[in-house]
């Protein structure tokens, strides 16, 4: 069962992304993107609880990626929003680079989606991003 703190937690992170894909969409609006990153951590803190996520934020081989994505926040904080949404991406990327093989792995039974990453180049891509051609894959968290 699923707890209270995960539903809303999820809703938060939905509604987080809606507002980072606005504020991109109306020419990186700091203001949307603000909300956004601020919903998006929120989400992330309550769906998979405060423990874990200090936990996952202050690990030292991820020290490059969570100083680049907090460093990304910080520059749309002060109306940077370019260069720190660029700073957040490449964050995200090496933060979570690992999961993304494994979403990709699961999506291949979905009807649409999974015909789209069965595509030779597209299925290449997914095995080796984010180390995702070492043999002992974990999700990040």
């Amino acid at each position: 069962m699923v707890s209270d703190n995960t539903k809303i937690g999820t809703g938060l992170l939905v509604l987080g992304s809606v507002f980072l894909f606005l504020g991109v969409l109306f020419m990186f609006d700091s203001a949307l993107l603000a909300l956004g990153d601020i919903l998006f951590l929120t989400g992330l803190t309550l769906t998979i609880g405060f423990s874990r996520t200090v936990r996952f934020f202050s690990r030292r081989d991820r020290l490059r990626g969570i100083i680049s994505f907090f460093g990304g926040i910080f520059l749309v904080m002060i109306r940077w929003p370019v260069f720190g949404m660029i700073c957040q991406l490449y964050g995200l990327v090496y933060l979570f680079g690992q999961f993304f093989p494994i979403a990709a792995a699961s999506m291949k039974d979905t009807p649409v989606i999974g015909d789209i990453l069965r595509i030779p180049a597209i299925e290449s891509f997914f095995a080796n991003f984010g180390g995702g051609g070492q043999s002992a894959r974990r999700a990040p968290v």
